[in-house]
Parts: C-alpha cells; sequence; structure tokens
C-alpha cells in the first residue's frame, strides 16, 4: 500500500471514541510488509487536543493530495482506495514509458467492430473480448479516480 505513497499523515485526539479507524489504519503503516514496500513514505501522526475529527490524508508518489474522514471510513475502505489508484499510476506509468498516450481511450463503435474474413481461434476471441471489456474498466476507473467523479 505504501509503495503507491510518499507521504501519510494521520491526525486523531485520543480520547475522541472515533478514532478506531485511525489507529487500524496506523498499524497498516506501521508493519514491516508496508515499510519494506516504500522505505522513503513518511508516515506522520498529529496527535490533537481539539475535537476536530479523526482524519487520515494521503500524498501519492505523482503529487496527487486526498484526505479521508475516518470517523465515517473504515482503515479497510480507505486501504482499497489507495490500492486502486495505485494500479492506475502503474497502468499510466506503464503507458507513458512505452510512449502511448493517456489516458487509452476505445472509441465504442471499434469495441463493437467486426473483423471480416478473419478466422481466430476460440481462445483469441475469449481474450481480445477480455482484453476490450477491461480497457473500458480501466478508463471508467480513471475517469471516477483523476477527473473527481468518485
Amino acid at each position: 500500500m505504501l509503495k503507491f505513497l510518499s507521504k501519510v499523515k494521520i491526525e486523531f485526539n485520543a480520547l475522541d471514541p472515533r478514532v478506531a479507524s485511525c489507529m487500524e489504519f496506523l498499524a497498516q503503516c506501521n508493519a514491516r510488509k508496508a515499510k519494506e514496500s516504500n522505505p522513503a513514505c513518511q508516515v506522520l501522526v498529529k496527535r490533537r487536543t481539539d475535537d476536530f475529527p479523526p482524519q487520515i490524508t494521503v500524498t501519492f508518489v505523482n503529487g496527487v493530495e486526498e484526505a479521508f474522514d475516518a470517523t465515517s471510513t473504515p482503515a479497510q475502505a480507505i486501504r482499497t482506495m489507495i490500492l486502486e489508484k495505485g494500479q492506475l499510476l502503474e497502468t499510466e506509468q506503464m503507458f507513458r514509458e512505452a510512449g502511448e498516450k493517456w489516458p487509452v481511450i476505445i472509441p465504442e463503435e471499434e469495441l463493437r467492430q467486426f473483423a471480416p474474413g478473419t478466422k481466430c481461434p476460440k481462445i483469441l476471441i475469449e481474450f481480445c473480448v477480455s482484453f476490450s471489456a477491461a480497457a473500458i474498466r480501466l478508463n471508467v476507473a480513471y475517469a471516477r479516480v483523476f477527473c473527481g467523479k468518485i
């Protein structure tokens, strides 16, 4: 999880009964496996004395910062969101390193085109259909994550 992040800031009042998500997320960040995935990631803990609600702020390696309200978001949900966005970052980086434009947008009509005169083995057809569906999901996920539609 930390391999996609450059900084994690966890803010909470230790006496607040709503700190469970912050404490669980902090434990995940301090796990040996997480630290080994990115030793350069800064994990900052700010213990507050006011009534400020528990908050987790993460900064991705590309500089995008996102804050989570830890009173209403479970630590596992935050971790899942980080992993999903991280996978999109990896995919984007892969395309850019290959010299391709990002995001890759495949027009709907191209996805449905039939190629007359070609005969493909069934396994190849199944792969092509799976790949097209994955490309659509990837573009939709990209739009949701990076265009603020979540």
